[in-house]
């Protein structure tokens, strides 16, 4: 890529490009909740236990976090679209090895790499902001992670009906074809991005810890989304089991539909972003962590099994989604505009350390359901966001 092409692209993102880099962030981030409604199936195939379900979407998440840490960073020293290629086809590998496994600890293990892959959806989202202005940052990450967070509310209708009609492991067979597919497209089209730092890998990893110590609003907005985002995990990894419950006897098309719903609040993705952009992000956080507190609540007012039950549980669902993508974009609004040298760093850490909390979410959810049943999961999930609600309540009026 010559010099004139690089400049002209640091100073705006083509529409085209923005929407391929939503779509590449969807594709890629879904892998990490394919098996979310699929638990009970799959747990049923490979012999694991009720109370074990949940690491099967735990050990994703761990696996992200690790690649968050170790992985991501590489993007602030080495060409970033070789990092997100090489990502992606170890991506295709693990998730063919996924399609074809039928014994517990090999899928576990494939589990773990599939997240640890599925990073490089975190090394586009930086590169997309270093494309855009300053004043059209929020816009522009803002409609990138409403297709990452697209990704993730339509992962779930998806592996429900394809598991429905061809069985759980058509859909890792499926998602191995079209991340293969994807990491094509991206090397043929993305512009080269080489970072000018020359610092060594070690002195990079090294330096994360300083950057947490030193950046306090990395360190408020990642405990703020850690909280949120482990309450969003606890309840899609035990909505599917109530739904499969002789309460209510879903089918994996009807438990589908029910997760479709939550697509609507990816909406709040853009709009957040927007808002970011005009300087309100601190009272746009509030609302969004009370709407996580209220969803979680709402499904406790009304019988599960009731008409009116099922209507709270949608109503819920998006709401749940919709403070969720919108927290998720304020944070990465404010981090990336501490500084383009950092930004692979900072994005790394943001995410590994919410994604720490939404694997406990994710443990804790299997566990809790299968002890005390839903209404104890839900309880256990209203603490988090109310932890978060609580450390909000300290933050000082910036200048």
């Amino acid at each position: 890529m010559n010099p004139t092409r690089n400049n002209a692209m640091e100073k705006s993102i083509p529409t085209w490009l923005t929407l391929l880099l939503a779509t590449a962030c969807g594709i890629i981030v879904a892998n990490l909740y394919y098996a979310q409604p699929l638990v009970g199936l799959i747990r049923s195939s490979i012999g694991l236990s009720a109370g074990s379900a949940g690491f099967i979407v735990t050990l994703t998440q761990i696996g992200y976090v690790v690649g968050l840490l170790f992985i991501v960073p590489l993007g602030d020293i080495i060409e970033n679209r070789k990092l997100v290629v090489t990502a992606l086809l170890f991506t295709a590998g693990s998730l063919g090895a996924a399609a074809v496994t039928k014994e517990a600890t090999l899928f576990l293990i494939v589990s773990l790499f599939i997240g640890l892959g599925s990073v490089a959806a975190q090394v586009l989202v930086p590169f997309a902001s270093y494309l855009s202005t300053n004043a059209t940052r929020g816009r522009v990450v803002g409609n990138v992670m409403s297709g990452l967070l697209l990704g993730i509310m339509l992962s779930r209708p998806l592996s429900s009906l394809v598991a429905d009609s061809f069985g759980w492991h058509a859909i890792f067979a499926l998602s191995a074809t079209a991340v293969f597919i994807l990491a094509i497209v991206l090397w043929k089209v993305l512009p080269t991005r080489k970072p000018e730092s020359d610092t060594t890998y070690m002195a990079l990893l090294g330096s994360m810890w300083q950057l947490l110590v030193t950046t306090p609003i990395l360190r408020r907005r990642a405990a703020y989304h850690a909280c949120l985002f482990a309450t969003f995990s606890l309840f899609w990894t035990t909505v599917p089991l109530l739904l499969s419950s002789p309460a209510f006897h879903f089918s994996q098309k009807a438990i589908a539909l029910f997760a479709l719903v939550g697509v609507a609040g990816a909406l709040a993705a853009p709009l957040a972003g927007r808002i970011a952009d005009r300087g309100w992000t601190k009272p746009a956080t509030g609302v969004a962590i009370i709407a996580v507190i209220g969803s979680v609540l709402l499904p406790l007012l009304f019988p599960s099994n009731s008409i009116v039950g099922v209507t709270a549980l949608v109503v819920s669902a998006i709401i749940l989604d919709a403070g969720v993508s919108a927290n998720l974009v304020l944070g990465q609004r404010e981090i990336f505009s501490l500084g383009t040298e950092i930004r692979s760093r900072l994005n790394g850490l943001f995410m590994a350390i919410f994604f720490f909390g939404g694997a406990i979410g994710s443990a804790i959810g299997g566990w809790s359901y299968a002890v005390g049943g839903w209404n104890a999961a839900l309880w256990i999930g209203v603490v988090f966001p109310f932890l978060a609600l609580l450390y909000f309540a300290t933050e000082k009026k910036r200048s």
